[in-house]
């Protein structure tokens, strides 16, 4: 992963890494366990420039002190990190066992939570030197980890927003009809970066029937006169994701596609409306599902409403039905219906909206209207 996030220090992370255990300690588990990837950058500020196969862990409990194991060889890189000074490096050479070195930091008969995205081989190693121990994934044992955004998190969320929306602003001025798809999804990495990102994690350019897969693979087809294009695109800025969606159309739209299209961002704005502090996550899908349903359009709308954003473009909490995690002010999510009519065209419509003390807040701000392209 790059582009950590340049403003945070090591008090920031510190609290983090409290607050994580003190978490873990309300949730009945011994503590955390947290592996290379987007809990570790968050938690510590520390991205291994690398996958490998040693043994990296960050061990958190209450009541000690955070631990960071790590291969030797590995370890200048890691007491560079911006959160270093917040924890102890404990470091293992090749040769040795590095699951002794972690059992030592552990409950012998405690239960923790270990990350989504640990190797198997490592959650196998650990329970090897440690029988007595269980484990439960981060999502599953706190899946509101990361949720709740304080206001240098929502600063940043909204500069990425930003740059997603002078994205969408210049990509409409640019020619789609007798391009192929792969073209203008270039146009729009080239956009991202220029406007800040550092990582592009998506593109889709869906262009007619191919619009009716949510997660249309960006193809050679050739975008044609008359057709509706779904445009969905995000990365990390400085760290933190960006995610959009818009449809737009070559040239005139029918009668039909232009009544989808406002269905769709009437739901969206129905979506959007739902979001109060307290409310169930499910409202916000209910809200802007029964939109689409009552016009008939139900059976076409295939996904959930939205998803969370942060450190990686999507991450809890999840807007779908039997989600009954209340809202929080500083959650960060996106609110994105849609409406897919296969062999003919979808219709998707997306912003991040975040959870204010008494409502939401839209972090991308481009028009929602039919936006008409050449």
């Amino acid at each position: 992963m790059t582009g950590t996030a340049a403003p945070f220090v090591a008090d920031d992370y510190r609290a983090r890494m409290e607050r994580a255990a003190r978490s873990a300690a309300d949730a009945g588990l011994a503590g955390l366990l947290v592996a290379p990837g987007p809990d570790l950058v968050w938690l510590t500020g520390y991205a291994p420039t690398a996958t490998t196969e040693r043994l990296t862990l960050l061990v958190l409990a209450p009541g000690q002190d955070p631990v960071l194991v790590v291969p030797t060889l590995e370890a200048p890189d890691a007491a560079k990190a911006a959160g270093a000074s917040a924890l102890t490096l404990r470091d293992w050479t090749d040769g040795k066992d590095p699951y002794t070195v972690t059992a030592a930091l552990l409950d012998a008969a405690g239960r923790f939570g270990i990350s989504d995205n640990a190797w198997a081989m490592h959650l196998l190693g650990l329970q090897k030197a440690l029988p007595g121990t269980s484990y439960a994934s981060l999502t599953e044992a706190l899946p509101m980890l990361r949720a709740v955004k304080d206001a240098a998190e929502l600063e940043l969320l909204a500069a990425a927003g930003a740059a997603a929306d002078a994205t969408f602003e210049e990509i409409r001025k640019v020619p789609f009809g007798g391009r192929r798809e792969s073209e203008v999804a270039a146009d729009l990495s080239r956009l991202l970066i220029e406007y800040g990102h550092t990582q592009v994690d998506f593109t889709i350019v869906a262009s007619g029937p191919n619009g009716a897969n949510p997660h249309h693979e960006v193809g050679d087809r050739i975008i044609e006169r008359g057709d509706m294009i779904v445009l969905d695109f995000g990365g990390l800025k400085d760290g933190y994701g960006s995610d959009t969606s818009r449809t737009v159309h070559v040239g005139e739209p029918t009668d039909e596609e232009r009544r989808v299209h406002d269905l769709v961002r009437a739901a969206q704005e129905a979506g959007f409306r739902a979001v109060r502090p307290g409310r169930p996550c499910q409202e916000v899908d209910r809200a802007a599902r029964a939109v689409i349903a009552d016009a008939g359009y139900g059976e076409y709308f295939i996904h959930r409403t939205g998803h969370g954003i942060g450190v990686t473009t999507h991450e809890p909490p999840y807007m779908i039905e039997g989600e009954e995690q209340p809202l929080v002010p500083g959650m960060c999510f996106s609110v994105e219906p849609g409406v897919y009519l296969p062999g003919r065209f979808g219709v998707r419509i997306e912003d991040i909206v975040t959870v204010t003390e008494d409502g939401g807040r839209r972090l991308n701000d481009t028009t929602r209207e039919m936006v008409i392209v050449d």
